[in-house]
């Protein structure tokens, strides 16, 4: 049997979870857990694109096997966002991850950095599965971001969100 997916990203370096001016790493202590459920902020608009952060430390409490909830930090230390791991949980095989940055510290690159560093470290443990992310049809900057990164728009839904595939490694 296979270790888990969090137990495959936990198994990895600090080195190998870090890029450009960002490192994620896994809520581990209070510091951590308050800031993802209570000072992270996001603008309104935002908030209606993603589950809170409470809701998928709430699904790895559940399902520890399945779910890694992380906080995403700039290089010395200063949380900025936070990212949960799982395995694709509509139809198909896949990987996937959901994240956010701290509205203080958006337009700064750093969306860009952790979703390719979040496509990296899938990339590391599953390398033959796809990364599937489930986007709102209104986010409109999530779907030019992951086309970017080399997402494709797939021909089905996930409820009502559109769902970007990545087949390929990503380039660091």
């Amino acid at each position: 049997m296979n270790p888990s997916l969090p137990t495959r990203i936990r198994s990895l370096s600090a080195v190998r979870c870090t890029l450009q001016n960002i490192t994620i790493r896994p809520i581990e202590t209070q510091e951590d857990l308050w800031y993802a459920v209570q000072e992270l902020t996001l603008t309104p608009a935002q908030r209606d694109f993603v589950n809170p952060p409470g809701f998928s430390i709430g699904r790895a409490w559940l399902w520890p096997e399945k779910f890694l909830p992380c906080v995403i930090c700039r290089t010395d230390g200063t949380r900025i966002g936070f990212i949960v791991f799982s395995p694709w949980l509509a139809e198909g095989d896949g990987v996937s991850f959901g994240y956010m940055i701290d509205l203080h510290h958006q337009h700064k690159g750093y969306g860009t950095a952790a979703a390719r560093l979040a496509l990296q470290i899938l990339r590391e443990v599953c390398p033959d599965l796809p990364v599937k992310l489930a986007v709102e049809t209104d986010n409109h900057r999530a779907q030019a971001l992951y086309a970017s990164l080399g997402f494709v728009l797939l021909d089905e839904k996930d409820g009502n969100d559109l769902v970007y595939a990545h087949y390929t490694v990503c380039q660091k």
